[in-house]
């Protein structure tokens, strides 16, 4: 076969995938799998729940149900099936046994989404550690494993060809690379972190569940265009933007990769790098969908992943995102005037984006630190500074130097450390 028809083909095969998404439990909602399943390219053309407490250890579906299973894979030409819950190595030998297709579990699913979503040489590096990360306690000799994640970054070579102990080898090698890399990749970032933090500006990161609206509310408050797509989990990679506050300060903004419930923790781990804006930001931005019908759900996962990376502490602004998605807006309006620090926006049509930049400042405001200090006119450039930075109550010029008082960033107060008086 030439090279051009193998390339046909393989592109064909990829386009038929056509997966029966299956979970087990007493209250199942396949929504979310279905748009993971879907962001992935993949085709659903049924669902399947079996509605047990608790999933065969064996074989994650018990055994009757599994032959239902093949009925329903036979009727509707499925070439998978995707679970919601991750399997353990022998789950998934003995389901895939008992109904002749792939079967590709939730973080599987999840990699294989990021492996397609990856495109700076940081992502990609990331997403292929959280990839054998995963792969490498789940090696069972007949090598699928390898290539079930899509692809399988930095691999080569087809399913079984090498015996299970070097393949082990080279993956432990491969992750050792992999992690020297990105911890070169997170000085870089430590660097340039500490860059923006000698400018005058406080920091914010952008979270929220993944699809909220981050890079959309990012483009609308900085005039910039970062890319954005309702695919899940579109932006892999962080993007900064200053913007202007309404009184004349500066703010820098991150926009970060959204959360998802069940965020693989190989994904935390792997993406620690770029999480560390969300750690190392003096506040967050909680962006969530309003209109969605699970959206206390979503908010819940994300304060669990902000939990994980110990940054639920935090300052918060929540915004409440695509408020024109509904007709009423009665319980957003409530809970913006009930709950701290909370505004309902519309970032697409550009709309309570001031009622939003207000409460971001009025938290900025409540982080300065007061300073009373003596600046030498040699070092008079700290004045503008101050100004952009804070709030200056008090300006005497003497002799020898400039007495300020005001409140300031915690960055500018430690640059005044020197002449604090």
């Amino acid at each position: 076969m030439s090279r051009t028809k193998e390339t046909q083909s393989l592109h064909s095969v990829q386009q038929a995938e056509r997966a029966i998404l299956v979970a087990v439990g007493p209250d199942r909602d396949m929504e979310e799998l279905r748009l993971l399943a879907e962001s992935a390219g993949i085709e659903v053309v049924g669902e399947f729940i079996q509605r047990r407490a608790e999933p065969n250890p064996n074989s994650y579906l018990g055994q009757g149900k599994a032959q239902e299973l093949l009925v329903e894979i036979e009727n509707r030409g499925a070439t998978m099936i995707i679970t919601d819950d991750d399997l353990t190595p022998i789950q998934q030998k003995n389901l895939e046994e008992a109904v002749g297709v792939d079967v590709l579990d939730r973080t599987q699913l999840i990699l294989r989404i990021f492996a397609e979503r990856a495109h700076t040489r940081e992502g990609k590096l990331q997403v292929e550690l959280a990839q054998l990360t995963y792969t490498l306690p789940r090696l069972v000799g007949h090598g699928q494993e390898l290539s079930r994640l899509g692809g399988g970054l930095g691999m080569r070579g087809g399913p079984g060809e090498t015996k299970l102990e070097a393949d082990r080898r080279r993956i432990r090698k491969r992750i050792d690379e992999l992690e020297a890399e990105l911890e070169e990749v997170r000085r870089h970032r430590e660097q340039a972190r500490k860059s923006r933090r000698r400018l005058p500006f406080p920091t914010a990161a952008l979270v929220g569940y993944t699809s909220a609206g981050k890079s959309t509310l990012l483009n609308a408050l900085s005039g910039s265009e970062v890319d954005t797509d309702e695919k899940l989990f579109a932006t892999l990679d962080p993007t900064t933007r200053r913007v202007l506050l309404p009184h004349g300060w500066g703010i820098l903004i991150t926009d970060t990769v959204g959360f998802i419930q069940r965020l693989p923790h190989h994904l935390v781990a792997a993406f620690r790098a770029t999480l560390e804006e969300v750690t190392e930001a003096d506040l967050l931005i909680h962006v969530v969908d309003a209109s969605h019908p699970r959206r206390k759900e979503q908010m819940e996962a994300v304060v669990d992943v902000l939990e994980e990376l110990g940054a639920a502490n935090k300052p918060i602004v929540t915004a409440l995102n695509k408020c024109d998605k509904l007709t009423n807006t009665y319980d957003l309006r409530y809970e913006a005037a009930t709950r701290p620090d909370t505004v309902y926006i519309s970032a697409l049509k550009r709309e309570g984006l001031q009622e939003l930049l207000l409460t971001v400042e009025n938290v900025v405001q409540r982080l300065l630190v007061p300073v009373r200090a003596a600046i030498p006119y040699h070092m008079s450039h700290l004045l503008p500074i101050c100004h952009e930075s804070g709030r200056v109550e008090r300006v005497e010029y003497g002799r020898e130097t400039i007495l300020i008082e005001g409140r300031f960033t915690r960055d500018v107060a430690n640059r005044l450390r020197d002449y604090q008086v």
